[in-house]
Protein backbone atom coordinates (compact mmCIF):
# COMPACT_ATOMS: atom_id res chain seq x y z
CA UNK A 1 0.00 0.00 0.00
CA UNK A 2 1.57 3.65 -1.16
CA UNK A 3 1.68 5.63 1.89
CA UNK A 4 2.59 8.55 -0.46
CA UNK A 5 -0.25 11.72 -0.10
CA UNK A 6 -1.08 14.53 -1.72
CA UNK A 7 -0.64 17.73 0.49
CA UNK A 8 -2.57 20.33 -0.81
CA UNK A 9 -0.82 23.44 0.96
CA UNK A 10 -2.47 27.22 0.68
CA UNK A 11 0.36 30.11 0.77
CA UNK A 12 3.19 27.96 -0.44
CA UNK A 13 5.07 30.76 -2.79
CA UNK A 14 5.25 32.33 1.19
CA UNK A 15 8.07 32.57 3.14
CA UNK A 16 7.24 29.46 5.63
CA UNK A 17 4.88 27.94 3.28
CA UNK A 18 8.07 27.65 0.23
CA UNK A 19 10.28 26.14 2.92
CA UNK A 20 7.28 23.20 3.37
CA UNK A 21 6.95 22.82 -0.22
CA UNK A 22 10.94 22.10 -0.64
CA UNK A 23 11.17 19.96 2.02
CA UNK A 24 8.32 17.89 0.87
CA UNK A 25 9.72 17.54 -1.99
CA UNK A 26 13.21 17.31 -1.49
CA UNK A 27 12.92 15.43 1.60
CA UNK A 28 9.33 13.31 1.61
CA UNK A 29 7.12 11.45 -1.41
CA UNK A 30 4.36 13.39 -1.45
CA UNK A 31 2.26 15.10 -4.19
CA UNK A 32 2.39 18.92 -2.89
CA UNK A 33 -0.26 21.33 -4.77
CA UNK A 34 0.33 24.57 -3.67
CA UNK A 35 -2.34 27.09 -3.77
CA UNK A 36 -1.36 31.11 -3.73
CA UNK A 37 -2.82 34.26 -4.89
CA UNK A 38 0.77 35.70 -5.46
CA UNK A 39 0.08 38.78 -3.21
CA UNK A 40 2.90 40.66 -2.88
CA UNK A 41 4.86 38.34 -0.46
CA UNK A 42 4.45 35.56 -2.46
CA UNK A 43 7.24 34.88 -4.89
CA UNK A 44 7.51 31.21 -7.07
CA UNK A 45 11.19 32.12 -7.35
CA UNK A 46 11.28 30.73 -3.69
CA UNK A 47 10.67 27.50 -5.74
CA UNK A 48 12.92 27.13 -8.23
CA UNK A 49 14.53 24.39 -6.82
CA UNK A 50 11.60 22.29 -7.35
CA UNK A 51 9.54 23.40 -9.73
CA UNK A 52 10.15 20.74 -12.00
CA UNK A 53 9.50 17.48 -10.43
CA UNK A 54 6.39 15.51 -11.44
CA UNK A 55 5.39 15.96 -7.72
CA UNK A 56 4.90 19.86 -7.63
CA UNK A 57 1.67 21.53 -8.77
CA UNK A 58 1.06 25.46 -8.76
CA UNK A 59 -2.52 26.66 -8.50
CA UNK A 60 -2.69 30.74 -8.30
CA UNK A 61 -5.85 30.61 -6.68
CA UNK A 62 -7.63 33.29 -4.17
CA UNK A 63 -8.55 31.17 -0.53
CA UNK A 64 -11.31 33.33 -0.34
CA UNK A 65 -12.52 31.99 -4.18
CA UNK A 66 -15.10 29.21 -2.78
CA UNK A 67 -15.96 28.11 -5.98
CA UNK A 68 -12.18 28.03 -7.26
CA UNK A 69 -11.28 26.24 -4.20
CA UNK A 70 -14.10 23.59 -4.47
CA UNK A 71 -12.70 22.98 -8.01
CA UNK A 72 -9.01 22.18 -6.63
CA UNK A 73 -10.65 19.52 -4.03
CA UNK A 74 -12.48 17.52 -6.73
CA UNK A 75 -9.67 17.83 -9.10
CA UNK A 76 -6.62 16.77 -6.49
CA UNK A 77 -8.58 14.97 -4.10
CA UNK A 78 -6.35 16.05 -0.59
CA UNK A 79 -5.73 13.31 1.75
CA UNK A 80 -4.01 16.38 4.10
CA UNK A 81 -4.76 20.18 3.63
CA UNK A 82 -1.93 22.60 5.14
CA UNK A 83 -3.08 25.99 5.60
CA UNK A 84 -0.07 28.62 5.69
CA UNK A 85 -1.83 31.25 3.53
CA UNK A 86 -1.91 34.58 5.71
CA UNK A 87 -1.42 38.10 5.48
CA UNK A 88 1.39 38.86 8.06
CA UNK A 89 3.05 41.33 8.23
CA UNK A 90 2.27 43.38 11.52
CA UNK A 91 3.45 46.81 10.59
CA UNK A 92 0.87 46.70 7.52
CA UNK A 93 -1.85 45.02 9.77
CA UNK A 94 -1.53 48.30 11.59
CA UNK A 95 -1.98 50.78 8.49
CA UNK A 96 -4.49 48.62 6.58
CA UNK A 97 -6.37 45.83 8.72
CA UNK A 98 -8.67 45.34 6.22
CA UNK A 99 -6.83 43.07 3.85
CA UNK A 100 -5.90 40.75 7.27
CA UNK A 101 -9.67 40.52 8.32
CA UNK A 102 -10.42 39.17 4.94
CA UNK A 103 -7.83 36.53 4.09
CA UNK A 104 -7.01 35.65 7.66
CA UNK A 105 -10.47 35.26 9.14
CA UNK A 106 -12.80 35.17 5.62
CA UNK A 107 -10.26 33.74 4.01
CA UNK A 108 -9.78 30.73 6.46
CA UNK A 109 -13.41 30.07 6.92
CA UNK A 110 -14.21 29.79 3.03
CA UNK A 111 -11.45 27.02 2.89
CA UNK A 112 -12.88 25.44 5.86
CA UNK A 113 -16.58 25.08 4.49
CA UNK A 114 -14.63 23.96 1.15
CA UNK A 115 -12.54 21.11 2.99
CA UNK A 116 -15.61 20.16 4.94
CA UNK A 117 -18.25 19.65 2.25
CA UNK A 118 -15.25 17.89 0.06
CA UNK A 119 -14.52 15.55 3.13
CA UNK A 120 -18.25 14.72 4.04
CA UNK A 121 -18.44 13.37 0.45
CA UNK A 122 -15.01 10.79 1.46
CA UNK A 123 -15.94 7.09 2.11
CA UNK A 124 -15.52 6.27 5.41
CA UNK A 125 -12.12 5.22 5.27
CA UNK A 126 -10.80 8.32 3.96
CA UNK A 127 -12.76 10.56 6.26
CA UNK A 128 -10.72 9.21 9.06
CA UNK A 129 -7.70 10.09 7.40
CA UNK A 130 -8.26 13.01 6.35
CA UNK A 131 -6.27 15.99 8.10
CA UNK A 132 -6.94 20.16 8.04
CA UNK A 133 -3.69 21.32 9.59
CA UNK A 134 -3.67 24.94 10.56
CA UNK A 135 -0.50 26.80 10.99
CA UNK A 136 -1.00 30.01 13.38
CA UNK A 137 1.73 32.20 15.47
CA UNK A 138 2.44 32.74 18.92
CA UNK A 139 1.47 36.83 18.82
CA UNK A 140 -2.09 35.43 19.43
CA UNK A 141 -1.24 34.91 22.86
CA UNK A 142 -0.64 38.67 23.60
CA UNK A 143 3.01 39.33 25.29
CA UNK A 144 4.92 37.83 28.21
CA UNK A 145 5.39 40.37 31.20
CA UNK A 146 6.77 37.42 33.70
CA UNK A 147 10.41 37.21 32.41
CA UNK A 148 10.30 33.64 33.25
CA UNK A 149 6.78 32.31 31.76
CA UNK A 150 6.59 30.72 28.62
CA UNK A 151 3.53 30.74 25.78
CA UNK A 152 2.34 26.85 26.29
CA UNK A 153 -1.00 25.56 24.40
CA UNK A 154 -3.18 26.45 27.29
CA UNK A 155 -2.37 30.35 27.04
CA UNK A 156 -5.35 32.33 26.83
CA UNK A 157 -5.50 34.31 23.82
CA UNK A 158 -5.08 37.74 24.04
CA UNK A 159 -3.89 39.14 20.37
CA UNK A 160 -2.41 43.19 20.48
CA UNK A 161 -2.17 43.68 16.87
CA UNK A 162 -5.12 43.54 13.79
CA UNK A 163 -3.05 40.51 12.44
CA UNK A 164 -2.92 38.82 15.37
CA UNK A 165 -6.15 39.26 16.29
CA UNK A 166 -7.21 38.14 12.72
CA UNK A 167 -4.88 34.83 13.07
CA UNK A 168 -6.39 34.06 16.72
CA UNK A 169 -9.43 34.12 14.79
CA UNK A 170 -8.92 32.04 12.29
CA UNK A 171 -7.80 29.55 15.00
CA UNK A 172 -10.65 29.63 17.07
CA UNK A 173 -12.97 28.78 13.94
CA UNK A 174 -10.44 26.00 12.93
CA UNK A 175 -11.59 24.51 16.63
CA UNK A 176 -14.98 25.30 16.15
CA UNK A 177 -15.34 23.48 12.63
CA UNK A 178 -13.38 20.79 14.44
CA UNK A 179 -15.98 20.61 17.47
CA UNK A 180 -18.93 21.25 15.74
CA UNK A 181 -18.86 19.66 12.45
CA UNK A 182 -16.56 16.93 12.91
CA UNK A 183 -13.86 18.36 10.81
CA UNK A 184 -10.42 16.32 11.84
CA UNK A 185 -8.34 19.52 12.16
CA UNK A 186 -4.54 20.06 13.81
CA UNK A 187 -3.60 23.55 15.01
CA UNK A 188 0.53 24.50 15.40
CA UNK A 189 1.51 28.20 17.14
CA UNK A 190 4.72 29.07 16.15
CA UNK A 191 7.86 31.64 16.93
CA UNK A 192 8.82 34.37 14.99
CA UNK A 193 10.94 32.14 11.84
CA UNK A 194 14.39 32.84 10.02
CA UNK A 195 15.84 31.59 7.31
CA UNK A 196 16.73 31.71 3.54
CA UNK A 197 13.90 33.32 1.23
CA UNK A 198 12.37 35.42 4.38
CA UNK A 199 10.76 38.49 2.33
CA UNK A 200 13.61 41.97 3.17
CA UNK A 201 10.13 43.94 4.89
CA UNK A 202 11.10 41.60 7.78
CA UNK A 203 13.88 42.33 10.47
CA UNK A 204 16.55 39.62 10.13
CA UNK A 205 16.32 40.26 5.91
CA UNK A 206 15.99 43.58 6.64
CA UNK A 207 19.07 44.42 8.59
CA UNK A 208 21.40 41.97 6.46
CA UNK A 209 20.69 44.14 2.92
CA UNK A 210 20.54 47.49 4.46
CA UNK A 211 23.86 47.04 5.87
CA UNK A 212 24.98 46.00 2.55
CA UNK A 213 23.60 49.11 1.27
CA UNK A 214 25.04 51.03 4.18
CA UNK A 215 21.55 52.08 5.00
CA UNK A 216 20.50 53.03 8.36
CA UNK A 217 19.29 49.72 10.37
CA UNK A 218 16.08 50.70 12.37
CA UNK A 219 15.53 49.37 15.52
CA UNK A 220 12.34 49.80 17.67
CA UNK A 221 12.31 51.50 20.74
CA UNK A 222 15.32 50.33 22.54
CA UNK A 223 15.34 46.99 20.93
CA UNK A 224 14.68 45.28 24.23
CA UNK A 225 11.94 43.13 22.91
CA UNK A 226 12.55 39.44 23.37
CA UNK A 227 11.36 36.63 20.68
CA UNK A 228 12.06 33.23 20.42
CA UNK A 229 13.67 32.46 16.78
CA UNK A 230 12.97 29.38 14.69
CA UNK A 231 14.71 28.29 12.04
CA UNK A 232 12.51 27.84 9.11
CA UNK A 233 13.64 24.88 7.91
CA UNK A 234 12.88 23.37 11.79
CA UNK A 235 9.61 24.73 11.37
CA UNK A 236 9.07 22.61 7.89
CA UNK A 237 9.81 19.72 9.50
CA UNK A 238 7.78 19.86 12.46
CA UNK A 239 4.91 21.69 10.56
CA UNK A 240 5.23 17.99 8.01
CA UNK A 241 5.50 15.60 11.32
CA UNK A 242 2.42 17.25 12.97
CA UNK A 243 0.25 17.07 9.32
CA UNK A 244 1.56 13.58 9.65
CA UNK A 245 1.25 12.26 12.77
CA UNK A 246 -0.44 14.94 15.39
CA UNK A 247 -3.64 13.89 17.06
CA UNK A 248 -6.51 15.39 15.84
CA UNK A 249 -8.21 18.22 17.90
CA UNK A 250 -5.01 18.98 19.43
CA UNK A 251 -2.44 22.16 19.49
CA UNK A 252 1.03 22.36 19.08
CA UNK A 253 3.40 24.81 20.11
CA UNK A 254 6.99 25.32 17.79
CA UNK A 255 9.62 27.06 19.60
CA UNK A 256 13.59 27.72 18.41
CA UNK A 257 14.33 27.86 22.12
CA UNK A 258 16.09 30.50 20.92
CA UNK A 259 15.40 33.67 22.91
CA UNK A 260 17.03 37.23 22.06
CA UNK A 261 16.33 40.63 22.32
CA UNK A 262 15.81 42.83 18.52
CA UNK A 263 18.70 44.26 19.40
CA UNK A 264 20.98 42.00 20.31
CA UNK A 265 19.28 39.79 16.87
CA UNK A 266 20.96 43.00 15.04
CA UNK A 267 24.35 43.27 16.99
CA UNK A 268 24.80 39.48 15.76
CA UNK A 269 23.74 40.03 11.99
CA UNK A 270 26.45 42.88 12.07
CA UNK A 271 28.97 40.94 13.93
CA UNK A 272 28.68 38.04 11.01
CA UNK A 273 28.79 40.56 8.41
CA UNK A 274 32.08 42.16 9.61
CA UNK A 275 33.03 38.84 9.41
CA UNK A 276 31.44 37.59 6.03
CA UNK A 277 31.30 40.83 4.28
CA UNK A 278 34.22 42.84 5.09
CA UNK A 279 34.09 45.41 2.35
CA UNK A 280 32.05 47.64 4.45
CA UNK A 281 30.22 50.50 2.83
CA UNK A 282 31.88 54.01 2.59
CA UNK A 283 32.58 56.10 5.57
CA UNK A 284 32.31 52.80 8.73
CA UNK A 285 34.32 50.36 9.53
CA UNK A 286 31.65 48.20 11.36
CA UNK A 287 28.33 47.37 10.45
CA UNK A 288 26.98 48.26 13.78
CA UNK A 289 27.34 51.94 12.91
CA UNK A 290 24.51 51.48 11.22
CA UNK A 291 22.22 51.01 14.05
CA UNK A 292 19.42 53.27 14.46
CA UNK A 293 16.57 53.22 17.31
CA UNK A 294 13.21 54.45 16.16
CA UNK A 295 10.19 55.43 17.48
CA UNK A 296 8.57 51.98 18.74
CA UNK A 297 5.30 50.93 16.35
CA UNK A 298 1.67 50.71 18.26
CA UNK A 299 1.10 48.21 20.42
CA UNK A 300 4.38 46.57 20.15
CA UNK A 301 4.61 43.07 22.78
CA UNK A 302 7.55 42.96 24.75
CA UNK A 303 8.34 39.06 25.25
CA UNK A 304 7.20 36.04 23.34
CA UNK A 305 8.56 32.51 24.20
CA UNK A 306 7.34 29.10 23.46
CA UNK A 307 7.23 26.11 25.63
CA UNK A 308 7.86 23.39 22.93
CA UNK A 309 7.70 20.74 25.26
CA UNK A 310 4.73 18.67 23.85
CA UNK A 311 6.05 18.26 20.48
CA UNK A 312 8.98 17.31 21.78
CA UNK A 313 7.39 14.90 24.35
CA UNK A 314 4.68 13.54 22.05
CA UNK A 315 6.01 13.63 18.29
CA UNK A 316 9.94 13.49 18.93
CA UNK A 317 10.64 17.22 17.86
CA UNK A 318 13.50 18.96 18.36
CA UNK A 319 14.65 21.78 16.63
CA UNK A 320 18.38 21.12 14.54
CA UNK A 321 19.53 24.46 14.43
CA UNK A 322 20.84 26.66 17.12
CA UNK A 323 20.09 30.57 16.65
CA UNK A 324 24.14 30.66 16.25
CA UNK A 325 24.15 28.12 13.37
CA UNK A 326 20.67 29.07 11.78
CA UNK A 327 21.77 32.70 11.67
CA UNK A 328 25.03 31.85 10.32
CA UNK A 329 23.71 29.82 7.42
CA UNK A 330 21.32 32.92 6.51
CA UNK A 331 23.19 35.33 6.42
CA UNK A 332 25.82 33.65 4.12
CA UNK A 333 22.64 32.69 1.64
CA UNK A 334 21.72 36.00 1.58
CA UNK A 335 25.11 37.17 0.86
CA UNK A 336 25.15 33.96 -1.86
CA UNK A 337 22.01 34.83 -3.64
CA UNK A 338 21.89 38.57 -4.12
CA UNK A 339 19.60 37.89 -7.66
CA UNK A 340 16.70 37.10 -5.58
CA UNK A 341 17.04 39.87 -3.48
CA UNK A 342 17.65 42.49 -5.89
CA UNK A 343 14.25 41.06 -7.79
CA UNK A 344 12.51 41.12 -4.37
CA UNK A 345 13.89 45.23 -3.87
CA UNK A 346 13.05 46.14 -7.76
CA UNK A 347 10.01 44.78 -7.73
CA UNK A 348 10.84 42.00 -10.98
CA UNK A 349 9.73 39.19 -9.44
CA UNK A 350 6.04 40.73 -9.30
CA UNK A 351 6.46 42.21 -12.98
CA UNK A 352 7.82 39.11 -14.63
CA UNK A 353 4.07 37.06 -12.49
CA UNK A 354 1.96 39.65 -14.00
CA UNK A 355 3.51 39.58 -17.51
CA UNK A 356 5.14 43.36 -17.22
CA UNK A 357 7.93 44.47 -18.60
Amino acid sequence: MSTRKTILLTGGAGFIGSAVVRYLIQHRDHRVVNVDKLTYAGNLESLEPISDSARYQFAQVDICDATALQELFQIHQPDIVMHLAAESHVDRSIDGPADFVQTNIVGTYTLLEAARAYWNQLAAPQQQQFRFHHISTDEVFGDLTDTKALFHEQTPYAPSSPYSASKASSDHLVRAWQRTYGLPTLVTNCSNNYGPYHFPEKLIPLVILNALEGKPLPVYGDGSQVRDWLFVEDHARALVLVAMEGKVGETYNIGGHNEKSNLEVVQTICGLLDELAPSHPAGIRRYAELITFVKDRPGHDLRYAIDASKIQRELGWMPQESFSSGIRKTVAWYLANKAWCTHIQDGSYQRERLGVG
